[in-house]
């Protein structure tokens, strides 16, 4: 009873001496002189500083994208993990604190780029045009991200929402002005990409090509810090290789060969995401000629493609932390000898050995770091510009796209503006269209399915619950898919 009344008292006389508290204590009058704005603007080189934790921000924004995104899609079912527990159903609530951040990473990114353009590259005596070209190049990937994960978000703190159609327009203003300044292939193909997505297709057959012949083989990619206790770390290189002795987050059997995208690379450096890629660009073209029923034109596309991809890393991998038949045996495939859906060759041995003295032997496994596919020199040669055309296609960009949070947007599905901006935000109103979740019709009827499969272990047999590019091609013509159709 004392403590209570001691701690009454303490609250009473606290409030008693308000204003002369506020006198002693106002933290919004603290400043540090060494990290105050006078101590960067002007200086020499802070543009390129500020450029690095630019750079940052993006790693930052693409963590918190690639949970939701990867989760939200086929790719991967979640169980129970620490992760998001939500986007695997495709449930959205204002309140899912992974929504704001989400949002608020991708405006910080912006409003990093915009401070450097308008404030710290002025002010620095070594400003060059190549830093001015990245921030304006950030600035778009802000508009970008807005726009492939959100139906409207603001563009400006407390702004007006802005649609996505004007957030991809957006990206491409701000791409053509880097361009201006430094020509690089990332930033054709972020133009390519917002084109891609607005189904203006000779805009992005020529961005695609513009960037190809600037270099066949970029790529753009966010870099992650493990030695740094403030990261950021890969987040979902956490999520697919730290936690794999948890079975609790797997890829769809028919994905397995590529899993985990992200494991361990060094005590100093997490694993990369190749966020902008020379594939991509070879994906575009030969969607637009499928597109202009030109079969041999896709066909070379896709040769293209597998060439690539034969020269991007492939990483051996001791996975012998996986838990896949730890937890619950029999439940997911994991040896080479699993038939997924009629096709062999899909799933990975995962089953740990023992050598001769009877001590466990490393589980390694083979795994593209950047891009890999299915796809073979006899598939490409039974493309044809049809249905059976265009699932072939989305299954390879499916496998190239794995863990790079490009699937979701394939699926046309759309993230919500978090509660915060609604209440902060006077041009936002719950029940507004950004408030709302974007899910196509066949998208939401087959929901339960994005991630099911029966397996039988006698047999060897696995088989998929849906087949999600065939029912993508079967809906080509609703505006929220397949662009060019």
């Amino acid at each position: 009873m004392k403590q209570i009344a001691s701690i009454i008292f303490t609250i009473l006389v606290v409030l008693g001496c308000t204003n002369n508290f506020d006198n002693v204590v106002d933290f919004t009058q603290v400043e540090n002189p060494n990290l105050s704005e006078n101590s960067v603007v002007g200086v020499a080189n802070s543009s390129s500083i500020l450029l690095a934790g630019a750079d940052r921000e993006l790693s930052f924004a693409l963590n918190e994208i690639l949970v939701l995104a990867e989760l939200g899609s086929d790719n991967y079912v979640n169980t129970q993990t620490l992760f998001n527990q939500f986007l695997d159903g495709l449930e959205m609530q204002a309140t899912d604190p992974d929504l704001r951040d989400t949002a608020r990473d991708i405006q910080r990114l912006r409003e990093t780029a915009v401070f450097g353009l308008e404030v710290v590259g002025p002010g620095d005596p070594n400003y060059d045009a190549a830093t001015e070209a990245e921030y304006k190049f950030l600035k778009g990937m802000a508009s970008l991200f807005s726009a492939m994960y959100f139906s409207n978000l603001p563009n400006e703190p407390f702004g007006v929402p802005l649609s996505f159609i004007e957030h991809y327009q957006n990206a491409i203003d701000a791409f053509n002005t880097a361009l201006e300044l430094n020509a690089l292939p990332e930033y054709h193909l972020g133009i390519a990409r917002a084109n891609y997505y607005l189904g203006n297709k000779e805009e992005a057959v020529l961005s695609a090509q513009a960037a190809l012949a600037l270099s066949p083989s970029f790529t753009r990619f966010a870099q992650f810090d493990q030695a740094n206790p403030d990261g950021p770390t890969n987040a979902f290189e956490s999520a697919l290789y730290q936690r794999a002795t948890f079975d609790d987050l797997q890829p769809l059997p028919t994905l397995d060969f590529l899993a985990p995208k992200y494991s361990f690379l060094s005590a100093e450096q997490d694993p990369p995401v190749h966020y902008l890629k020379a594939e991509e660009a070879h994906l575009i073209l030969a969607e637009a000629n499928l597109a202009d029923g030109n079969a041999a034109a896709a066909q070379a596309n896709m040769s293209d493609l597998l060439d690539l991809i034969a020269q991007r890393e492939v990483r051996e991998i001791d996975d012998s932390i996986e838990g896949r038949i730890e937890v619950e045996p029999g439940v997911r495939p994991d040896t080479t000898d699993v038939v997924v859906n009629g096709r062999l060759g899909l799933v990975l041995n995962r089953k740990p050995g023992v050598d001769d003295e009877g001590n466990p032997v490393p589980v390694t496994v083979n795994i593209p770091s950047v891009s890999g596919t299915s796809l073979s020199l006899d598939d490409v040669g039974q493309i044809t510009a049809d249905d059976a055309g265009l699932e072939l296609l989305y299954r390879t960009r499916q496998e190239v796209f794995i863990a790079e949070g490009i699937r979701f947007v394939d699926m046309g599905v759309k993230l919500i503006i978090d509660e915060n901006e609604i209440l902060l935000n006077e041009n936002i109103s719950e029940g507004d269209s950004g408030t709302l979740p974007v899910i196509p019709s066949f998208i939401a009827a087959v929901v339960a399915d994005l991630d099911k499969i029966t397996y039988d272990p006698e047999t060897g047999i696995c088989t998929t619950a849906i087949d999600l590019n065939q029912i993508l091609v079967a809906n080509k013509t609703s505006s929220q898919v397949l662009p060019f159709h």
